[in-house]
């Protein structure tokens, strides 16, 4: 769902480990049925007016807008006092502004009237990885992935994959990255944080095809030119290596990358 690339990808901006206490859940784990809210037919014509302040506020919410779409989550509460997606809107804002309590209370509002409800369940679980509370997090992505209604299973596969990073742990995080690439082959950050993890592990040759991929479906950055570029100077392809120094030159020369680049620092 989203503050750096890494927050972006997975609040809004999504791996079997053997069960929820590891990260993803095991083939013998019973899927969690329940459809998200968001799906479903409003029961009530209050309902159908909330659903549609709450729709209307997300799209505010990922242009940043957050004044705009706090407003239209208080007026979907107004239609229906009980609609969970405002909540869920609502923790979502409060996130991004750093009202972590604020964020906290909503999103369990939401789950209180919603438990299985996998946008919720995502949302949360990359709040608790934010906040330090990575396992209960990994568990709460666990149940979002499970669920074989959700739309957008990649999300907190990502999620997870990144959660795993905050405990320095590579191996399981490339495992959900490498599930959330699966589903949906151009998840740019699954991509990026892939060949990161293979480049630290010296598998340069597997980082390349990442990029690679990634670079076919979606504009560079800095930090993936300079991956790209770092990438290629291990593997010896010194013409690779100063095509991504040109881009790195032509397109991104003030950034922190162009200058580890000016100055030899290349690790």
């Amino acid at each position: 769902m989203i503050r750096s690339f890494a927050v972006l990808c997975a609040a809004v901006l999504a791996v079997a480990l053997g069960g929820c206490t590891t990260g993803m859940p095991g083939g013998s784990v019973a899927p969690i049925a329940d459809r998200p809210v968001s799906d479903l037919t409003p029961a009530t014509p209050a309902q159908a007016r909330a659903k549609i302040h709450v729709e209307l506020g997300m799209a505010y919410f990922e242009i940043g807008r957050f004044d705009v779409a706090l407003d239209e989550a208080r007026i979907a509460l107004a239609e229906d006092s009980s609609y969970s997606p405002a909540f869920h809107l609502m923790g979502l804002v409060y996130m991004f502004i750093d009202d972590t309590a604020a964020a906290r209370e909503n999103f369990l509002r939401a789950l209180r009237a919603a438990p299985n409800d996998p946008d919720f369940n995502n949302s949360y679980g990359w709040f608790l990885c934010v906040m330090g509370e990575e396992q209960e997090g990994l568990e709460r992505l666990a149940r979002a992935a499970r669920n074989p209604y959700y739309r957008y299973p990649t999300r907190p596969y990502t999620n997870a994959g990144l959660c795993h990073l905050r405990r320095n742990d590579d191996a399981s995080a490339e495992d959900q990255f490498r599930r959330a690439v699966m589903i949906d082959g151009t998840n740019a950050q699954a991509l990026f944080n892939l060949a990161a993890i293979q480049y630290r592990r010296g598998d340069y040759a597997r980082a390349r095809e990442n990029l690679v991929q990634l670079h076919q479906q979606t504009e560079p950055t800095a930090s993936t030119v300079w991956l790209g570029l770092r990438t290629e100077r291990q593997l010896g392809n010194r013409e690779a290596e100063a095509s991504y120094a040109a881009q790195l030159s032509g397109r991104f020369a003030d950034s922190p990358e162009y200058r580890d680049m000016m100055q030899g620092n290349f690790q």
